[in-house]
């Protein structure tokens, strides 16, 4: 009789654990091989179906009853996949939360209905700087914040490919720009490693974390490993991997999306960036750095150059306003359509809180309250800032909110319907996070300590994120077109613009096209981290600007630090370079004039970085100075060959195309294809003027 009882229990418990199963599923699990599937596996799958809606993906053409023993791998894999996704889904009860999350974001979704419903928008509190038409009040920002640049973290969110850009490889790895071919991932740690030198304590290392994703992870490795980390000691460097991405949803039920190639795979879509925080706290990074003394979080973007530029007077900004959270903005056109920082107020629940409201949401919101986004008559630009996804965070109250929230940041859902009702999907869509939401998970004694440091773009803000064709388009619109050849040159224009600020007589640029693609053409000034990473330090190594003179068509190279330049006449290129340790370096009343180098249009290039520009740079005479550690100046080319060695920026006719370039410094940042830059047989190699010869001058 006990016996009998027993198995009408295991029977009952059997059919209770199977209802609402699908009888594929049920059968499968039955069978000898399903029997060893991981009861956990086994249990999240009768329960997406009986308690999630789950049932489509076990269909009976794929899942059959009764089980088929040749579709078992098939299907332990997709248990498997389920069970790994369940796993890594951010927030409470892995997939069965976010399904049921997914319903309820949908469904307003399709009801129309805004979060920020009964919000008001109203100016944020924060600075606005401006180091070339406000130099006084940036100069104290700037100074108030330089001894904060030596207790700073940094933060790279890389998780993107540059496929999109119609490169093959990561994003960091593409040059920045051609004069010196330095790739983003070379800049970013030639900048920490110059503010670790300057600011930092003896024996202090500044650290950076880089978020990376699947599809970049083993790439990043690889470009930091064959680099030797750029300099940066690898204790200092710490990677953190974003899953593979969330469930992709077909419909307003969040049913989940199988591959429509094989129905026993699932659809994963990236969560967004919002994930770099969640990271932070369960990497155990942000509890990591404050135990290190480290005071402030610096989080920026993998393909924007100019993002340090003004790091210094966003510190000096969020010490004077105790901010724990900083936007770095930009100023915005009213009803642009980038993000504008604003200060929410809702008058029901007493709610407040400074945030980034998209642009599509920003004047709907305004427009409710019978207002509008328009030009402040003395700006001339609307009084909510762009945003630029350039954060920084007090580090203290940072890691104290991710101690609370996991770092979990809210969600939303933003699916493309092809009916008027809202019921058919264009394609899955995925429930996504956003970093710059932050402010959504603070008290409300923190929400009143969010502001932002709004900069002019030329000198904090360009990104390369399009393709040629893309950046065309926008441009037409009168849009920045955000692509390699706008990118490089808003690098040089910033530095022309900081150098002209402070009283250099650098000569106005000229409007070029390449590829269709319209940019100003500027000297090309590169000053390397080392040198100068604010405006103080170009005052200092240029004590007297008015005696530095430079023409349009000039390059000037600075790498390395201990050189003062108190008097130059560049019409042509010079580069100089200090040995490690240098000090002391002066150079005065130089004069240099040479053939210089020139860009060349390509129309079409094998090497996809050519192609992306639709240039290459011709070196055809350089001055080489190099300052040593003694503070001696030694001119490179007293007694060498004037023929600039092989590199990929262009040969001359009698060099050998083939042979191995003897900069691979420059060449193993992006493993480049050998070509790039160089002429063929029948191209006029001797088309620019003949060279002059230098003019004297004297170097102390």
């Amino acid at each position: 009789a006990d016996a009998k009882a027993v198995a009408e229990a295991k029977v009952k418990a059997d059919a209770d654990a199977n209802a609402d199963v699908p009888a594929g599923l049920t059968a499968f699990l039955s069978s000898d091989v399903g029997a060893s599937v991981p009861v956990d596996q086994a249990d999240l799958a009768r329960t997406l179906c009986k308690n999630s809606g789950q049932s489509h993906l076990f269909p009976a053409a794929h899942w059959p009853s009764p089980a088929d023993p040749s579709l078992a791998t098939a299907q332990c894999r997709m248990l498997s996949q389920l069970a790994a996704v369940h796993k890594e889904t951010p927030g409470d009860d892995g997939l069965v939360g976010y399904i049921g999350r997914a319903v309820a974001l949908l469904e307003a979704s399709k009801a129309g209905t805004s979060p920020l419903s009964g919000f008001v928008p109203k100016v944020p509190r924060g600075r606005t700087l401006d180091p070339i038409n406000r130099q006084k009040e940036y100069a104290n920002m700037e100074a108030r914040g330089m001894p904060e640049l030596g207790k700073c973290g940094f933060v790279l969110v890389a998780g993107g490919l540059g496929e999109r850009l119609g490169y093959g490889g990561i994003k960091i790895g593409l040059p920045t720009e051609m004069t010196t071919e330095t790739s983003y991932m070379r800049l970013y740690a030639e900048t920490i490693l110059a503010y670790q030198a300057k600011h930092a304590l003896p024996n202090q290392k500044l650290p950076l974390c880089i978020m990376t994703s699947g599809d970049t992870n083993a790439r990043t490795l690889e470009l930091l490993q064959s680099n030797s980390y750029f300099g940066l000691d690898i204790s200092q460097v710490t990677i953190v991997q974003q899953s593979e991405g969330v469930a992709a949803l077909t419909d307003n039920n969040a049913r989940i999306a199988a591959d429509p190639e094989d129905p026993y795979v699932l659809l994963r879509k990236p969560h967004g960036h919002g994930d770099v925080h969640a990271l932070m706290y369960s990497e155990g990074v942000a509890k990591k750095w404050r135990a290190a003394g480290v005071e402030w979080a610096v989080f920026f973007q993998d393909t924007n150059g100019l993002a340090f530029h003004t790091l210094p007077a966003a510190l000096g900004v969020s010490l004077e306003g105790g901010f724990i959270m900083n936007s770095i903005a930009v100023p915005r056109q009213a009803k642009q359509a980038i993000g504008g920082i604003a200060l929410l107020e809702n008058a029901t629940t007493g709610e407040s809180k400074t945030i980034n409201i998209e642009y599509n949401q920003l004047d709907p919101l305004l427009r409710a309250n019978g207002e509008e986004d328009v030009k402040d008559p003395k700006t001339g630009f609307s009084p909510f800032p762009g945003n630029i996804n350039q954060l920084l965070f007090k580090l203290g109250p940072y890691a104290d909110v991710l101690d609370r929230t996991r770092g979990e940041m809210p969600e939303f859902v933003n699916p493309k319907y092809t009916d008027a009702a809202k019921t058919i999907f264009k394609k899955p869509t995925r429930l996504e996070c956003m970093m710059q939401d932050f402010p959504t998970v603070l008290t409300a004694s923190e929400c009143n300590k969010v502001g932002f440091t709004s900069l002019p773009s030329k000198v904090c803000f360009s990104p390369v994120k399009n393709a040629t064709a893309d950046g065309i388009k926008m441009q037409t619109q009168g849009i920045h077109p955000g692509v390699a050849s706008s990118g490089e040159a808003d690098q040089h224009t910033s530095h022309v613009a900081l150098m002209r600020s402070i009283g250099c007589a650098v000569e106005a640029g000229a409007q070029s096209i390449y590829s269709g693609v319209t940019i100003t053409e500027d000297a090309r000034i590169v000053l390397k981290p080392a040198f100068a990473s604010s405006v103080a330090d170009l005052k200092k190594n240029f004590p007297s600007p008015k005696d530095i003179k430079i023409s349009q068509r000039s390059t000037l190279v600075v790498e390395g630090s201990g050189v003062v330049f108190e008097s130059l006449t560049l019409d042509g290129v010079l580069v100089v370079e200090c040995e490690e340790g240098a000090s002391g370096g002066i150079i005065r009343d130089l004069r240099v004039k040479n053939i210089g180098w020139v860009k060349v249009a390509v129309k079409d290039s094998e090497d996809e970085i050519v192609r992306m520009r639709g240039y290459i740079v011709r070196k055809n005479e350089t001055k080489r100075l190099l300052v040593k550690k003694d503070g001696s100046v030694v001119d490179m080319d007293a007694d060498a060959d004037k023929k600039e060695p092989l590199t990929r920026n262009g040969v001359t006719a009698n060099d050998d195309v083939f042979s191995t370039p003897k900069d691979m410094d420059m060449v193993v940042d992006k493993k480049a294809i050998l070509t790039r830059n160089i002429v063929t047989a029948d191209e006029d190699v001797f088309a620019t003027p003949k060279a002059e010869k230098p003019c004297s001058c004297s170097i102390m």
